[in-house]
């Protein structure tokens, strides 16, 4: 029964369900019955799930089981899926940036694979309720399995080293989503972050404008989110098939390098392409009370080690601590009102087909005063229903579009093959 969408059931089935929900899943604030059985009859994607990262530490992270983000940080997994009606995404292979050498290339590519593996074992370990989708067809069919939908996506392509065929194996694995760079600049491309350096290729390498070649004939879909400008427009011209901002946000109402400029936006939906709203870099916060600094000093020196090696009872007396120190001193945030005025500003620029509501950066740092996990997802849907948005437009919005763009590359690569 995991993840059954109510559209999938029979009438009487779907009215036992919702009135089970209701009275086991309290609705999110703003939420009424009649939205949240809208947001569960759609389509639901996040175009980048940082979650992976959780399943290959040491400690274990049981993907099944509900977790806390007030207690461990963490923003998804199976019960919050299904109270927040998301039906699955694109769980991204993340590796941080770090030297340009052979050496850190082959430790960086292994850890890579493994985190690939990891993310298949989660799915073979829950036949059920997970599975591998490789195409647009793939994630249309199993939603209508009531399954969740796994799709890899890579974050930062550092791990290719200086070899471009490991794109291919990648691809093999499952990845259908890439992107070039994350924060500093490698040897693809230069970041928006660039970490206190120049610009190192005004854009795309060499290299890198074979890797956007690559993908296009392999039918990845490129992700332009951490792309310098210089990048993401080289990209732009030189792709074949449209391009997805994976999890960004809007210059206007914030100007950051994270964020993308109108003029750019309107560049990228020229040629098909998908903005999927990012909850960070909405508004410029204040630093940390000197307080939660001190207090957060203190429990980091009180536990010196390595947090995925602690016994269970001291790494639960950890939690307490940061938890006590979080109650009392809240790190500075961003609302959920912020997060609305800029989907709100990215859906009247560039519309409806170009806009996606799942790239908040769950477990990637996102998350926001009054919308702090996935379960909070239907909050969007019921606000854009009361500013006058439709279904038929919600649907595009939260997987419509990112499934078009899935479905353009893969054309394009079978066209090359005829």
């Amino acid at each position: 029964m995991a993840g059954l969408k109510l559209n999938l059931m029979p009438i009487g089935a779907a009215s036992l369900m919702l009135t089970a929900c209701a009275t086991t899943t309290a609705l999110p604030e703003g939420v009424s019955s009649e939205a949240m059985a809208i947001h569960q009859r759609l389509l639901t994607l996040d175009t980048h799930l940082d979650t992976p990262a959780l399943l290959d530490q040491a400690r274990g992270y049981d993907i099944t089981k509900r977790h806390s983000v007030d207690r461990d940080g963490s923003q998804v997994d199976l019960p919050r899926m299904n109270d927040g009606g998301l039906d699955g995404g694109f769980w991204a292979i993340y590796m941080p940036q770090g030297p340009l050498d052979a050496k850190n290339y082959a430790r960086i590519r292994d850890i890579a694979l493994y985190r690939a593996t990891s993310i298949h074992k989660m799915v073979a370990a829950n036949p059920d309720t997970f599975e591998i989708a490789f195409s647009a067809a793939d994630a249309e069919r199993i939603f209508k399995s009531g399954k969740k939908i796994v799709f890899l996506s890579m974050e930062n392509s550092y791990e290719l080293g200086d070899d471009i065929t490991l794109i291919d194996t990648f691809y093999a694995l499952g990845v259908r989503m890439i992107g070039p760079v994350h924060n500093g600049n490698n040897q693809l491309a230069d970041s928006a972050n660039m970490q206190g350096q120049s610009a190192k290729w005004n854009g795309l390498s060499p290299m890198g404008k074979g890797f956007v070649k690559r993908a296009n004939e392999l039918g990845m879909v490129l992700d332009g989110s951490h792309s310098a400008d210089t990048t993401l427009e080289q990209m732009i011209d030189l792709s074949a098939t449209p391009l997805i901002m994976s999890h960004h946000g809007m210059d206007a109402l914030n100007d950051h390098p994270r964020n993308i400029s109108d003029a750019l936006a309107k560049k990228l939906v020229a040629k098909g392409g998908v903005i999927q709203m990012n909850t960070l870099f909405l508004k410029t916060l204040p630093p940390a009370s000197a307080e939660r600094t001190a207090a957060l000093r203190e429990v980091n020196t009180k536990y010196p080690e390595d947090r995925a090696f602690m016994t269970e009872e001291k790494y639960q007396a950890y939690l307490d601590e940061v938890e006590a120190v979080n109650k009392q001193y809240p790190a500075p945030q961003a609302d959920f009102e912020d997060y609305m005025k800029q989907i709100l500003y990215a859906i009247k620029l560039i519309g409806v087909d170009h806009v996606g509501l799942g790239g908040a950066d769950w477990d990637g740092g996102g998350g926001l005063t009054g919308y702090r996990d996935i379960s909070y997802m239907p909050k969007v849907t019921a606000r854009l229903l009361k500013e006058g948005y439709t279904e038929a437009d919600l649907a595009k919005l939260w997987g419509g579009n990112v499934l078009r763009v899935v479905k353009a590359a893969e054309d394009y690569a079978a066209s090359q093959k005829k």
